[in-house]
């Protein structure tokens, strides 16, 4: 149970964290254009630093998966059984809401912040290049954390929170332009719940597109492997 519950604490605090920087900073369907560069920056340095710290935090405790992609992942890789995954996954989304429900309350009598940080597709962009954005950019996130926690890596699993926290922040500065940048089903699926419209209505891309993403990072790291 200590497990589970670092996993929802975890993924409180990344959707607390990260979204509500997206909020505050109001990095909305045209936030990455040139003129709200700062905008994408910010937001993507506040996910990749949440998780930092929380691999820091409950790395030793759960592994610090925060994400049902990353937990597909690595049940697909063999490194854990389907009874904690399925628990994982499930206290993921329950931090998720927390965090969002939080958020929510931050922001209620807030004048000029709204939202929640929802995925949505941006400007222009379709719903198959949205899909194919989520399964290509989650593939490469949750294949740099099965190396970097690689039994190989020997020493270096010492800055395996470091390496994965800074390849979120490259993830979401490439794939914010496309979704917003999700990865991530849980932080995807307790802000679209509580913000609706069209991020409700599009939903489904941010759930199966890192999920289809996870499992091809699994069947990847298997083939590569030592």
């Amino acid at each position: 149970m200590k497990k589970y519950l670092a996993e929802m604490i975890g993924t409180m605090v990344l959707v607390l964290m990260g979204c509500g920087v997206a909020v505050s900073l109001n990095c909305s369907s045209d936030c990455a254009t040139v003129a709200n560069a700062g905008t994408v920056i910010g937001t993507a340095l506040a996910f990749g630093l949440a998780v930092v710290a929380m691999a820091y935090t409950i790395g030793g405790i759960s592994g610090c998966h925060i994400n049902p992609a990353i937990t597909l992942g690595v049940f697909l890789s063999g490194r854990m059984s389907g009874k904690d995954a399925g628990m994982y996954i499930l206290f993921q989304c329950i931090g998720a809401f927390i965090g969002s429900a939080l958020l929510c309350l931050l922001t209620a009598n807030v004048e000029d912040l709204a939202g929640t940080g929802a995925n949505d597709l941006q400007n222009g962009v379709s719903v198959m290049g949205g899909l194919i954005a989520e399964i290509i950019f989650t593939c490469v996130f949750v294949l740099v954390v099965l190396g970097a926690t690689s039994k190989t890596n020997g020493a270096t699993n010492n800055f395996a929170g470091l390496a994965i926290g800074l390849s979120l922040v490259l993830i979401h500065l490439a794939c914010i332009r496309y979704t917003g940048t999700s990865v991530n089903p849980a932080r995807s699926l307790a802000p679209a719940f509580f913000q609706g419209g069209t991020a409700l209505a599009n939903l489904w891309i941010f759930i199966v597109g890192p999920f289809v993403g996870g499992a091809l990072a699994a069947g990847i790291w298997k083939v590569i492997e030592e």
